[in-house]
């Protein structure tokens, strides 16, 4: 990242938002994992996971909160999303999940996943979660590295799919 780039706007996503972050999951998924997954399992998962109809549902639930880094002109760039928790393992109770953390390729290392954190975890904090909880990739280093300046610890391990086809991911928890 050079110096050189714009200033950024960090919001809380709104219903109208949908389909600037259906656009984002799956531009920011399919540059995430396009070198070690299946092509048509990426697809399929980005048809269903990052689809206007899946982000909108999300956006109309009271527990789930989802925030957008946009350019001043309003191109989304990096967006999180913060909700209960869906873990192979059993979270403490009134525990929440950062269920996403993404940013376009050409943008990260500019301190967006950094100010995304940091509302995930303010807004955890408010509703009173003594935890919170996310999945990375086990192969995803540089991720895990991410986390761990934020105090997120391995618990355990579940399965992720991509389409029909299984990954493994770490659980990681922050205590709060």
């Amino acid at each position: 990242m050079t110096a050189a780039l714009p200033e950024t706007i960090l919001r809380r996503a709104g219903p109208e938002d949908a389909p600037k972050l259906a656009l984002l999951g799956s531009a920011t998924f399919l540059t995430a994992f396009a070198s070690d997954h299946p092509g048509e399992a990426l697809v399929d998962h980005c048809t269903i996971e990052h689809g206007v109809a899946r982000y909108a549902a999300w956006l109309e639930q009271p527990d789930y909160a989802l925030w957008l880094i946009e350019t001043p002109l309003g191109a989304p760039i990096a967006y999180a999303m913060l909700c209960p928790p869906e873990l192979d393992i059993t979270p403490d109770a009134d525990a929440l999940e950062l269920k996403r953390i993404y940013a376009l390729s050409g943008w990260q290392g500019a301190g967006l996943g950094q100010r995304l954190m940091e509302a995930v975890i303010d807004e955890a904090r408010a509703r009173g979660a003594p935890s919170l909880y996310l999945c990375v990739y086990t192969i995803n280093v540089a991720a895990q590295r991410f986390y761990a300046r934020f105090g997120f610890e391995q618990v355990g391990q579940q399965q992720f799919m991509t389409g029909n086809v299984p990954f493994t991911d770490w659980i990681l928890r922050k205590a709060l």
